[in-house]
């Protein structure tokens, strides 16, 4: 089509010379013909400005009723027309070369990439969790980190709207001043220690699969799309890169604003492409099968998805948990585990920290250190006597008809009320410092096989 551009232009011009009446004929027949196919290839494409216009063309142009508009007019019109029909050979042409560029196969050598293409590869050491944002860059932008720092709440708001948690790392440290996050991780460390905690912008960036690729992600937001397994191996985890920057001339609100609707045409499209998400169903028969502390998720009673959900937070004020492995690799440097006359739950070596539990939990937790070897759920019914004497020292009071009962209950390994215990147990534990270490504390164990505590006994010492 662009050639009859140029063919009609040529012969719009040529009217501008002393012609013979027949060709002017000719020139108003063709182009009457030209130009109503071009209205209806635009009508088609569903360009209406310029399918109205090139039908307003053809009725001018048409030779049957003559429009008189003199000499001089009608050379003015013609080169309008010509000038306008090459425009549109040129714009044409260069969608052309672009298109052609889109579709040019890249070669495993070749590094550039298209301005639309945000995928990178990073070693499996750099996947984000399914819902986060996390702020990379390899150039400071102080104009973008002081905007965010005098409106938090625009980086919150936007957040919460598209469904991510974003986390900003140039103020990630200021947020921590409490170091309520970093003593989580690791609650042996000392005050000193916790100032030496920092994090840079681009410490991400060191597990870039392709290093080149770091001079195209100056400042921007990343999300982890998908791991899979490369050709080496080993795993790999693509993510997404959406720029960000002061710099730019659409204010920072647009920006982010379109990272939004990117983020959610490309998880439509990935959603389509996998067929959207499965559903597993489980079933629990007794105890033994219901039991595993490790995966609270995989419960549905109310009360562990409660445990589960106050965990989640713990974990997520305002940082991510791949940030605090990063912030912080915690070792096992255990607390001894005191256990007061009034059997109160203090780990000294964590800065004092008292475990809280109801008495039945409590006294369920010291069942279980009374038996390093362990205890299978279903020999419970033999335990009950013990642990009603543990709870009778917990209330002095004395028991109610309610608390022989429940103890009857947490002892029935046919219910379900000694997950329930388990689940607060490590909920306790867990609720104040990371489960790294926490697990050595709260009573776990494999399906089928006997619950123990891990504790190594001589780090729990009872007040005489």
């Amino acid at each position: 089509m662009k050639q009859i551009y140029l063919f009609l232009a040529a012969l719009l011009l040529l009217c501008l010379a002393p012609m013979p009446y027949g060709y002017f004929q000719l020139v108003r027949f063709v182009a009457t013909v030209a130009f109503g196919l071009m209205a209806y290839r635009y009508f088609t494409n569903e360009k209406t400005v310029a399918a109205w216009i090139f039908s307003a063309l053809a009725l001018l142009f048409q030779p049957i009723y003559k429009i008189a508009l003199g000499r001089v007019m009608w050379n003015v019109v013609d080169v309008l027309v010509a000038v306008l029909l090459v425009a549109l050979f040129v714009m044409e042409k260069r969608g052309e070369e672009k298109g052609k560029d889109r579709k040019r196969p890249l070669s495993q050598d070749d590094s550039l990439r298209r301005e639309d293409d945000n995928r990178y590869e990073f070693r499996l050491e750099g996947k984000l969790a399914p819902k986060e944002l996390i702020y990379v860059a390899s150039e400071e932008d102080k104009a973008l980190t002081e905007v965010f720092e005098k409106q938090p709440e625009m980086l919150q708001g936007w957040g919460q709207m598209i469904g991510f948690q974003v986390i900003y790392l140039p103020l990630l440290m200021k947020r921590l001043q409490n170091r309520q996050v970093l003593r989580y991780r690791a609650p042996y460390l000392t005050d000193a220690e916790l100032t030496e905690v920092t994090v840079g912008s681009d410490f991400l960036l060191q597990y870039l699969e392709h290093p080149a690729d770091r001079k195209k992600i100056k400042q921007g937001f990343i999300r982890t799309e998908d791991v899979h397994r490369g050709s080496d191996g080993k795993d790999k985890a693509v993510n997404r890169f959406y720029p960000l920057s002061s710099k730019n001339d659409e204010p920072l609100a647009d920006q982010l604003h379109h990272i939004g609707r990117r983020i959610a045409a490309e998880q439509g499209a990935q959603k389509r492409l996998t067929g959207g998400t499965e559903h597993r169903e489980q079933s629990y028969e007794g105890a033994e099968n219901g039991f595993n502390s490790q995966i609270a998720v995989e419960n549905t009673d109310d009360l562990i998805e409660e445990v589960r959900e106050r965990i989640a937070k713990l974990r997520q004020r305002g940082i991510s948990q791949y940030i605090l492995e990063q912030l912080i690799h915690p070792d096992d440097r255990l607390s001894r585990l005191v256990i007061t006359q009034d059997y109160r739950l203090l780990l000294p070596d964590y800065g004092d920290m008292e475990i809280k539990m109801e008495p039945l939990v409590k006294a369920v937790y010291l069942l279980f250190l009374n038996h390093p070897e362990g205890i299978l759920f279903k020999h419970l019914p033999g335990y009950r006597e013990e642990l009603t004497q543990i709870y009778a020292r917990l209330r002095p009071t004395g028991l109610t008809e309610r608390a022989v009962q429940s103890i009857e209950d947490v002892t029935n390994p046919m219910l379900n009320s000694i997950n329930e215990k388990c689940a607060r147990i490590r909920g306790a534990f867990v609720g104040e410092f990371d489960d790294h270490m926490a697990r050595h504390y709260y009573i776990d164990g494999l399906r089928g096989e006997v619950k123990k505590i891990d504790l190594p006994r001589h780090l729990v010492v009872r007040e005489s």
